[in-house]
């Protein structure tokens, strides 16, 4: 069946079904810019690229790119998927399970499930790619570690 001609539009299972089988295109960063309204959780925003509940076509993986300004956080956390991270502009340190990586441009980070992870970005902000092999990204369940104090 050809997705531009004779499709039925009121069966959205069969479009995202012929969709997946042709590939899916995304011009990410015209996707929009969402972040995290609670500062307990840290000031980075993102944009999703694919996910099953937002692109059609696309499942088994979620993919996205986060985004710090200077000095921006995402607090320690943790979740079940594991999750891969590469690099593509700015700098910073992400912390797993207690031992701090450097985060920069070409450079990939695993983050093992249930591991604790956290990012500091530099002082020119940062952006990298993440992945989880889910479908969507609602099905990632963070959970944030409590505020330690000094």
């Amino acid at each position: 069946m050809d997705i531009e001609r004779g499709h039925d539009e009121s069966n959205p299972a069969l479009i995202g079904a012929l969709l997946a089988l042709q590939g899916v295109a995304v011009d990410w960063d015209t996707q929009p810019l969402e972040g995290v309204t609670n500062s307990a959780y840290g000031t980075v925003r993102w944009r999703t690229i694919f996910d099953a509940d937002q692109t059609a076509g696309t499942t088994s993986m979620v993919v996205g790119v986060a985004e710090f300004g200077p000095g921006g956080t995402l607090l320690p956390h943790r979740h079940s998927p594991a999750e891969v991270y590469l690099g593509l502009e700015g700098d910073g340190i992400v912390t797993i399970a207690g031992t701090p990586h450097r985060m920069a441009p070409g450079r990939a980070l695993f983050v093992p499930g249930d591991a604790e992870h956290s990012t500091i970005a530099g002082p020119n902000g940062l952006r990298f790619l993440y992945v989880f092999a889910k479908d969507r990204f609602s099905d990632i369940h963070y959970v944030f570690s409590p505020a330690h104090s000094a």
